[in-house]
């Protein structure tokens, strides 16, 4: 067993990645041979493996480490190496999980109770064994009672180092943006899991300054050493930093090239410091849970390899000529979430201490109160609402910090295995956010080996926690976790799509969306808000996709937006977008507008619709979540608690409203009288928004429809348009991706995909697709355009240039070989599509989902 790790050390040395993690098998032979063995260096050399290179939390390998640290402590085994003070001190290194119920029962042997009590202090992840120890401290037990003061006086924080008054860092500047497919190639995104070796695709492709060890392979390894060899840690920094996916890999990839290793937790890293002219906001969140000094500032004067000496305290940047080069001003209390080594671990740390005071009767800690604002005749925003509904309150105000319940949380799966590892991390055995669901539409079509693995393994793990798993196949995240929303509720997902169109949901990285789904609770500092008003009447050949893309446009024609990534201009950024004028809208079309406020690095989006829309979606969904339990799906028990609660609302159905008066950081408004022709996003950027009649005539070699933007309504179409083809087929390589599989099963039965077939098209698996540039991709150099949601350099090919469109105005496309002039497209769509194209599936009238129907019908 030792021979064959050896092997696998040498082989990944070989790639310049770090030894792997033990697996529990491993664990438990070292162990044995540790036992049956004398105190010889090779012995010595096992114990070190289990000791740094165990995983911790509720990994496999971490329960058999605890259950054979435990025998040495009760003398049921016995090695010179390992003495039962010995193992209980190696216990309390485990963070939290599995070693924590030997801990509290040590806490009643009067030999090993010292030594257990000292491990106990230092641990914050103990959940429900905080009532053990307390019941304990209040039965006499003087070693629990030691505990829970320390809890209370929150030694696991002041334990540890204070941020240092100066931080000489050597500067590792990247010019332009920054987005989190550079940091985390979505090629690459099978790699995720490991991340010292996903770490090696960060900016593999090459760009102005970046130098790839191998252009397309392998990321600027040998720049990253160079700048390591001048002496100071790294500081990474960028003009725009993060935008794109929610993905924590990306973050991952930074810390582990300029982080520091985390004590007994292998192949992890916290700490760096990142500086940004903009940080997108969902990799700036990633960074702050993660223990890394996220800090915006003006970086002009930053270069590559500049030496810097930071000031956090003063809010300075300083050359080393001594000249300030730049100042900021640093989120209120992240050198503290720093200090304890990320945000997660600072909140769950501070509600320990909490519980530990209030079980002592004493007062709230003051270095851990938050400031309240006064909300008397305030006004608030939908948004502002729906997160006060969430913290039992009427409304938050912007920049007030607040902790709203979870009820809706989403994983995919090329974040996936993060997200579980993340779980694992923070000894999490049971979801307590209402509905947790895992689907699979990133990686079912083409899946790799290490992806047909996940889908048979990630699911129990789902199941067992009381979470629901999709499965390969099924389709898009979004358009499942939208079926299972409760009206006005918050949520989260780790896809930066997440975007609720009733509720409102705030996507995070993958730790984040672990802790919401654990604790049912998400850290928030509430953004302002921005109103985008539509008013007029939606012109004929018009689609919702020309109006997702009518927002840059009217932001860059006001001033508010700009695509010049070394001056960006963002007014979205980080902000919440508030959608109002197109109440009319039914929620599946609704979702178009929210899911495209990622691409404006938006904190998340809400869209007032009309009452009946929302009960109308909300009945078919009762359906389609009884068609799953019927189906087998798991968990039966998650499904059926959100039946009720849906069933609840019904009952009385309500949608809450903004305040007049409500204040916003902009208003914007769009008059669709004047969107005449349709609106394009070019390449290489979802910002720069362009009118048709700009970019008409451009040769098109691809054209994709499919992701998240899209529904049936939109295949109906598509389907249509092709028709008209007589027989012939299209110009450009055409490809389709309905987003379910009952959107797919519904197209097959009206005979749409017929029309596909004769034009040449190429059908994929319900999913993603395109969209994410993981598995299926364009040409290389081609000229494209997509209704996917980016189109970020080399996304969905290797120097692709793409275009960004309606399936409208991309089946026209595909259909002539390249961009209609707007008259061009009007004849093609004017008279062909009407209303009857955009119906959306009711569940509950079709009798293969409502049972009752079904049986009406027999």
């Amino acid at each position: 067993m030792y021979q064959s790790y050896k092997e696998k050390t040498e082989a990944r040395r070989a790639l310049g990645v770090s030894a792997p993690s033990l697996t529990a098998q491993e664990v438990t032979a070292f162990f044995r041979s540790i036992t049956n063995g004398e105190h010889s260096a090779h012995n010595e050399t096992l114990l070190d493996l289990i000791t740094h290179m165990t995983p911790c939390g509720v990994d496999d390998a971490a329960l058999t480490k605890a259950e054979c640290l435990w025998r040495f402590a009760i003398g049921e085994w016995t090695s010179p190496l390992i003495t039962a003070p010995k193992a209980i001190a190696l216990l309390g290194t485990m963070q939290g999980g599995y070693n924590v119920q030997y801990l509290v029962a040590a806490l009643d042997i009067n030999e090993l109770a010292p030594f257990a009590a000292q491990a106990l202090k230092y641990l914050i992840m103990v959940y429900d064994a905080f009532n053990e120890v307390a019941e304990r401290a209040d039965n006499g037990n003087a070693y629990a009672l030691s505990v829970v003061q320390s809890w209370a006086e929150a030694e696991w924080f002041f334990s540890r180092p204070d941020i240092a008054e100066t931080l000489s860092l050597t500067a590792f500047k990247v010019n332009g943006e920054t987005n989190t497919d550079d940091l985390s190639p979505a090629q690459d995104a099978f790699t995720r899991p490991d991340i010292p070796l996903h770490a090696l695709a960060m900016y593999k492709n090459a760009r102005s300054g970046i130098h790839p060890d191998q252009n397309g392979e392998v990321g600027c390894i040998n720049q990253i050493t160079q700048a390591k060899s001048l002496g100071n840690d790294i500081a990474f920094v960028g003009d725009v930093v993060g935008t794109g996916s929610s993905r924590k890999s990306a973050a991952n990839s930074v810390m582990w090239h300029f982080g520091q290793d985390i004590p007994f937790v292998p192949n992890k890293r916290t700490g760096s410091v990142v500086i940004g002219g903009k940080i997108a906001p969902i990799f700036f969140a990633t960074l702050e849970d993660s223990g890394a000094l996220p800090i915006e500032c003006d970086v002009s004067q930053i270069k590559m390899n500049d030496e810097l000496t930071i000031h956090p305290y003063q809010g300075v940047i300083k050359n080393n000529k001594n000249d300030v080069v730049s100042q900021f001003d640093l989120k209120a209390g992240i050198l503290d979430e720093v200090k304890a080594g990320g945000r997660i671990n600072y909140l769950i740390g501070r509600r320990l201490t909490h519980a530990a005071r209030l079980h002592l009767g004493l007062p709230e800690f003051e270095r851990f109160k938050d400031t309240k604002q006064n909300i008397v005749d305030a006004k608030f925003t939908l948004a502002q609402k729906m997160v006060g509904q969430a913290c039992d309150q009427q409304g938050v105000l912007p920049g007030q910090f607040c902790e709203p319940k979870t009820t809706t949380v989403g994983s995919q799966d090329t974040t996936g295995a993060m997200t579980r590892d993340e779980i694992k991390d923070l000894a999490c055995l049971s979801f307590s956010a209402p509905l947790v669901m895992q689907s699979f539409c990133h990686t079912a079509a083409y899946p790799k080996k290490v992806d047909a693995e996940l889908h048979q393994s990630l699911p129990e793990f789902i199941e067992q926690r009381k979470g629901v798993a999709l499965r390969p196949g099924d389709g898009v995240i979004h358009s499942w976790l939208n079926r299972m929303l409760v009206p006005d509720t918050v949520g989260t997902g780790g896809d930066s799509h997440t975007r609720f169109p009733i509720g409102i949901s705030f996507p995070a990285g993958s730790g984040l969306v672990a802790y919401a789904a654990a604790t049912g609770t998400m850290p928030l500092t509430m953004p302002e808000s921005v109103l985008v008003r539509f008013k007029g009447k939606l012109q004929s050949g018009i689609t919702l996709r020309d109006l997702v893309h009518a927002i840059p446009l009217k932001a860059i024609e006001s001033g508010l937006l700009n695509t010049d990534t070394a001056n960006k201009i963002n007014i979205f950024n980080g902000r919440i977008i508030e959608i109002e004028g197109l109440d009319h809208l039914s929620v599946e079309q609704a979702f178009e507008l929210t899911d495209a406020s990622a691409e404006r690095s938006a904190a998340a989006c809400t869209i007032k619709l009309n009452l009946d829309s929302v009960i109308t979606h909300t009945q078919s969904n009762v359906s389609l979540l009884e068609w799953m339990i019927r189906e087998g799906y798991g968990d039966k028990a998650t499904l059926k608690s959100r039946i009720e609660v849906m069933q609840k609302w019904l009952d009385n159905p309500s949608l809450l409203q903004a305040d007049e008066g409500a204040e916003y950081a902009a208003v914007i408004e769009i008059d669709l009288n004047d969107i005449k022709e349709p609106i394009v996003c070019c390449p290489n950027d979802p910002d720069k928004a362009a009118r048709l009649s700009e970019v008409a005539g451009t040769n098109i070699d691809e054209a994709f429809v499919g992701s998240c933007m899209t529904n049936i309504g939109h295949f109906r179409a598509s389907s249509t348009l092709l028709s008209h083809l007589n027989g012939e087929q299209t110009q450009a390589q055409l490809w389709l991706a309905p987003p379910t599989r009952m959107d797919d099963k519904q197209l097959h039965r009206e005979g749409a995909k017929s029309a596909y077939a004769i034009a040449g098209a190429r059908i994929e698996m319900p999913g993603c697709s395109l969209c994410m540039g993981n598995q299926a991709r364009v040409k290389a150099g081609c000229t494209a355009v997509s209704t996917s949601t980016r189109n970020f350099p080399n996304r969905l090919g290797q120097g692709a240039n793409v275009y960004l469109a309606s399936a409208e105005l991309a089946t026209v496309a595909a259909i002539l070989g390249r961009l209609p002039t707007a008259k061009e497209y009007q004849q093609h769509v004017e008279g062909v599509l009407t209303k009857d194209h955009y119906r959306y599936l009711r569940f509950d009238l079709m009798p293969e989902y409502n049972q009752s129907l079904n049986i009406a019908c027999v």
